[in-house]
């Protein structure tokens, strides 16, 4: 597609949607990695409003209806919740935009989807912890998303990427790429493969409990980085949670660790000097603080105990992840590198040793919370 046709599919999605106002410009925003997003600027009554407009990425997301109907559900169920509590709706919860025919999401001429939100004034989000209050405020945030919707039918929810959290299954995956070696790499990571295989195990722990129903099935985020937090520019407090694609039922400890093997790591994803690489426990246990704050309450016994695992998991299946995609050719990351994926894979695999090395700190911390 030319430059000349992207812009009229963009055209066409803004003047299919209910925005206020006149048409005054829009830009590239962000740099997700998923969606095409905007940033749209209309003029309302002299004022300059800002929208969010992105195109939704089918490939990762096969059922953009499905997609929607579990946002919009939320959205609506947490803005009742911010009512009553008196906060402000309009920078509390995403809200969506929908289009001049009632609908969620518009589907243009070629195929494409597309949706808007409103846009969050005087609020950033950031890509890493550069101050420690930043990680603590976006794990009040993500706490505080858990307790208002622990009373959601997570049930009800669309799995939106079937079976994304379900580690056992990714390590069923895993294994089959091994024996395919379709790329003639299983050699070159011998001790990788070894490291996983031995905490087959431990893969199990947390899936198992949830069939056992000695852990609840919750409303999880299922990618809580920092960068999925809007903080206030004045306050410095969280005040929401965005990029709701991959809310889905899940479980509580999982949102918990996906945020400790990225935020709390001393090194970047993929760094090649793993020396660098460890948990840093100082991190750890402020985001435990903020996380279980948030939470007020919510979480059961059971879940707050295995707030560790659910860290250990995490990185586990992530390194998992990243090998099988290099197993496979690198068919599923984006890679900028030759053996990125393998770099990615290795960073989070001496997490988890370092993690096995902190163990006894690590479970001590929550208990000083619970």
């Amino acid at each position: 597609m030319t430059r000349e046709e992207r812009c009229a599919k963009i055209e066409e999605a803004i003047k299919a949607l209910d925005f206020k106002g006149n048409y005054i410009k829009h830009e590239r925003y962000g740099n997700g990695h998923i969606n095409d997003t905007f940033l749209i600027q209309f003029n309302q009554d002299d004022r300059n409003v800002k929208y969010i407009l992105q195109r939704m990425n089918h490939e990762i997301f096969k059922d953009p209806d499905q997609l929607m109907k579990n946002i919009c559900g939320i959205t609506e169920f947490l803005k009742k919740k911010i009512t009553k509590s008196h906060g402000d709706v309009n920078r509390e919860t995403m809200n969506v935009i929908d289009t001049k025919k009632g609908e969620p999401f518009y589907k243009d001429s070629i195929g494409s989807y597309w949706r808007a939100y409103q846009f969050i004034e005087d609020a950033i989000s950031y890509d890493q912890v550069d101050k420690p209050e930043d990680f603590y405020q976006s794990a009040v945030a993500f706490g505080r998303f858990q307790h208002l919707l622990s009373d959601y039918k997570a049930e009800s929810l669309y799995e939106t990427i079937p079976n994304f959290h379900n580690t056992p299954t990714r390590y069923q995956t895993f294994k089959e790429a091994v024996k395919k070696d379709i790329c003639g790499r299983a050699k070159n990571v011998t001790p990788e493969i070894e490291f996983i295989c031995n905490r087959e195990d431990d893969m199990k722990i947390c899936m198992d409990l949830l069939n056992k129903e000695q852990l609840p099935l919750r409303v999880t985020h299922n990618d809580t980085k920092l960068n999925n937090i809007m903080i206030d520019n004045k306050t410095g407090k969280g005040i929401c949670v965005i990029d709701l694609d991959t809310v889905m039922p899940g479980l509580s400890i999982f949102d918990f660790g996906d945020s400790i093997r990225f935020g709390a790591n001393t090194a970047a994803e993929d760094e090649t000097d793993l020396s660098k690489v460890s948990l840093n426990l100082q991190l750890f246990e402020l985001y435990a603080k903020g996380y279980l704050e948030g939470c007020n309450g919510s979480l059961t016994k059971k879940e707050t105990e295995m707030l560790p695992m659910g860290a250990k998991t995490m990185a586990l299946e992530c390194g998992m992840r990243f090998l099988t995609d290099y197993l496979l050719g690198d068919t599923y990351f984006r890679i900028h590198r030759e053996n990125h994926n393998l770099d990615r894979c290795r960073t989070q695999l001496k997490l988890v040793e370092d993690m096995e090395y902190k163990w006894d700190e690590m479970n001590s911390v929550i208990k000083k919370y619970m």
